[in-house]
Parts: structure tokens; C-alpha cells; sequence
């Protein structure tokens, strides 16, 4: 059966994976979204790094994990948010204040709303760790 959101699977699979303790997990199907979510993941320090393996099909990711994360998900609907409105998307989805992060989509990428916000720019948000 076909997957709806493989955003949704890859990040549920990586939430499961940190909670009983695996140091790496596979993501199967590998997608473009789901490779620049796991950028960010890296960049913000929670994931030691992933892989891209090209299977003859759609590809995977190997993501090495860390433990580093508590909880990560995707946010439905994808709520538009400003460069200003940033901090009430943050009381609603994470712990507390500058603990976590946002992932948004935007004209120029993927990225956390911390980089966001400092370019000024506004998007979709997509995604939340911490």
C-alpha cells in the first residue's frame, strides 16, 4: 500500500527509533523533503549525520542517530507563518522558549526558523524537533 506522507512515516520512525535507543534507523522511501529535514536535523545538532543509498527504486537514507532527540514530528496542516509570527508557533508546538526548533519551508529552502527569522523571510512550517 502506498505511504500518504513519508514525511510523516520517516519522522515517526525516527522518533521511534530514538526512544528504545537504536543508534541508526532507515528511511524507505528517500524523498527530496525528507533529505532536507534531515539537513536541518544535522545542522541543529540532533542526528550525527545520514546517508543517501540509491536502491534502483526511490532510494533510502541511513540516519545515524544520537540520542539526542526527544520528540520530532510533522505539523498538519502546514501552517503559513511570517518572519514576525514565529514565536507563536513556537508556544504551540515546542516545550519552551529556544528549546527546539522549527523546520520551514521557504523561497530559498528548508531550513530552521531560527535562520529564518534571521533572514527575514516567512514560509510554511513543516516539521518541529526538540
Amino acid at each position: 500500500m502506498a505511504d500518504n506522507d513519508p514525511l510523516s512515516s520517516a519522522l515517526s520512525g525516527v522518533n521511534n527509533a530514538e526512544s528504545v535507543g537504536h543508534l541508526s534507523h532507515e528511511i524507505q522511501p528517500a524523498s527530496n523533503i525528507i533529505g532536507s529535514v534531515l539537513e536541518v536535523f544535522y545542522d541543529r545538532g540532533y542526528v550525527d549525520g545520514f546517508e543517501f543509498v540509491d536502491d534502483g527504486k526511490a532510494g533510502k537514507f541511513e540516519v545515524e542517530l544520537k540520542g539526542a532527540i526527544n520528540k520530532c514530528g510533522v505539523v498538519k496542516p502546514r501552517y503559513s507563518a511570517g518572519a514576525d509570527d514565529f514565536e507563536k508557533w513556537e508556544k504551540r508546538f515546542l516545550p519552551a522558549r529556544d528549546y527546539g526548533a522549527l523546520i520551514v519551508t521557504t523561497s530559498h529552502g528548508v531550513m530552521s526558523h531560527y535562520e529564518a527569522r534571521d533572514q527575514g523571510i516567512g514560509g510554511q512550517i513543516i516539521a518541529y524537533v526538540y
